[in-house]
């Protein structure tokens, strides 16, 4: 009788986390200068980890995004890696609540050779995305900020969005604590209710997955707009 494979530990899901990187991800100067020089800064070691990094520009060219919306910039690590999955003549939109966060970001953008594709906008994101209905609308969402405001976001991913533009929201999983019902937390209480709109709002078709890397256990959701956003309103 085969034996049953042995229960994940962090020690092991990170060994296993850094095989993936090394084998699928492998090294890229530009990328790991952008991690450096954010943590140089001083900016929190939250960024999206290689092989997530990775999935986000695979999912922008499945997705033939040419018009890419980020809520959450940091350092730009993952705007790199989405930058790099549009053409040439494409472009990312992504919003930085915080403006000493701007120049690391601009310097990393414009040291990976991506910086003539990427816009940042400063300030808080509820009051960023209003200023973008009248622009083109959006084939890719990524939102990675804070988690209070992810109905606030996900609102918005619909509304600057097209029925097919792909959303994806880090973070869900909050190590487990998200499935925990009495939770107090403000930033779990903030994804719950975002899960819940991503399962019962018409204008979304979404799953979830549980992550183990090198940032811990955490979690992805991914949803796709469906037609019901353009509805018009009742």
């Amino acid at each position: 009788m085969a034996q049953p494979p042995p229960a994940p530990t962090p020690d092991a899901w990170r060994r296993l986390d850094a095989y993936l990187t090394e084998t699928l991800v492998g090294h890229d100067a530009d990328l790991e200068t952008a991690v450096a020089a954010q943590h140089e800064a001083g900016l929190p070691a939250i960024e999206v980890a290689p092989v997530s990094g990775k999935l986000l520009q695979l999912l922008v060219r499945i997705s033939g995004a040419r018009r890419v919306l980020e809520v959450g910039t940091l350092g730009a690590y993952s705007t790199i890696w989405m930058a790099r999955g549009i053409p040439e003549d494409g472009a990312v939109v992504t919003i930085e609540a915080e403006p000493a966060n701007t120049a690391v970001a601009r310097a990393n953008l414009d040291r990976a050779g991506v910086g003539a594709k990427v816009e940042i906008r400063v300030g808080r994101a509820e009051h960023v995305l209003p200023t973008l209905r009248e622009e083109q609308p959006f084939d890719f969402v990524f939102i990675d900020a804070d988690k209070e405001s992810n109905t606030i976001y996900l609102d918005w991913a619909a509304r600057l969005g097209h029925p097919g533009t792909v959303i994806v929201v880090d973070n869900i999983g909050r190590g487990g604590e998200v499935a925990n019902p009495a939770t107090t937390a403000a930033n779990v209480i903030g994804t719950q209710r975002g899960l819940e709109m991503l399962g019962r709002d018409p204008r979304f078709d979404a799953t979830a997955l549980q992550t183990l890397d090198l940032k811990g256990w955490d979690g992805v959701a991914i949803a796709v707009v469906t037609d019901a956003a353009a509805a018009p309103a009742p």
